[in-house]
């Protein structure tokens, strides 16, 4: 483990391959291309020089204009018509835990949890992370992802006023995590190797609210990744508080997925939400949009 005090990013879906390399040298220089020519259309002798002389001053304008273009476009258009304006915060009582205080409550629920490298929650967070919190990893849980879900979320149901509308529908042909979430969670685990409860930068619902699961699965940071219904489960274990009124920020777990049918199509997600009978964990359609709801990201860092 690495004994430096920054925290940096750690970009999920890796460097760019040489074919896009190749593509984005070919069409920016288009565009320079085109500024080119446009310019010289426009330029008389006397203004063309003027240019010339300011050399380095311009390359370096270009250049940053282009990057701040570039920086805009990162950011996918796909399904922008998914977000709706939320207000939806968390409740006045949630607080987020000291990372030794999560531990000791998921130890409870699971006794068999071994060892949590907690040293790392003093460390800087990383930008759009609430807080640090403590989430096991499953392998330590179950045999399965699956059979982890239905463990967590029924140790969940045995602590609070929970109704679980998915009994006997949380197999493989129902619900699997994201790719995109099951290698953030592998990335961890290899870091915090040995740890069964593994230390996750991450926000509880609100930097991505009215959005859809789907429209936060293609807006997410180079670093972030949606978390699942056995994180989040993990999450409420330790803060239940984070779902404790009818007004509060309801939670889809975008980093899953969920066939209704069975028939591995899958366009659900998992959703946990709150009124007067408790918690409720059930289902919504990803690529709905509600001032209701938000999802649960974690990020990947690295140690500089």
């Amino acid at each position: 483990m690495a004994t430096s005090h920054f925290v940096l990013p750690l970009p999920l879906a890796g460097n760019t391959t040489e074919q896009q390399n190749r593509m984005l040298q070919e069409f920016l220089g288009e565009a320079v291309q085109k500024a080119y020519e446009r310019a010289i259309e426009q330029l008389d002798r006397q203004a063309a020089q003027a240019v010339i002389e300011t050399n380095g001053i311009l390359k370096d304008e270009i250049a940053e204009a282009m990057f701040a273009a570039i920086q805009r476009h990162a950011i996918s258009d796909k399904f922008r018509d998914e977000e709706v304006a939320s207000e939806r915060v968390y409740p006045t009582t949630y607080r987020v835990r000291p990372i030794e205080a999560q531990v000791t409550e998921l130890r409870k629920v699971f006794p068999q949890l071994g060892s949590c490298h907690e040293k790392l929650a003093r460390r800087p967070l990383l930008e759009g992370a609430d807080a640090w919190f403590a989430i096991p990893r499953w392998q330590a849980i179950a045999t399965t992802y699956n059979e982890a879900v239905e463990t967590i979320i029924d140790a969940l149901g045995k602590r609070r006023r929970f109704s679980n509308r998915l009994i006997g529908k949380l197999d493989g042909k129902y619900l699997r995590q994201t790719e995109r979430s099951a290698l953030a969670e592998s990335i961890l685990a290899e870091q915090q190797q040995g740890c069964d409860i593994l230390v996750v930068a991450a926000q509880a619902g609100i930097l991505h609210r009215g959005s859809s699961a789907r429209r936060t699965r293609v807006v997410l940071a180079p670093n972030e990744f949606a978390l699942g219904a056995f994180s989040f489960a993990s999450m409420l274990l330790t803060h239940p508080e984070r779902l404790s009124s009818r007004d509060t920020l309801m939670v889809d777990c975008g980093g899953d997925e969920y066939s209704v049918r069975g028939d591995y199509t899958f366009d659900r997600v998992p959703l946990f939400d709150y009124d007067l009978g408790g918690i409720e964990f059930s289902i919504f359609y990803h690529d709905r949009a509600r001032n209701l709801w938000g999802t649960p990201t974690g990020f990947t860092y690295k140690f500089g």
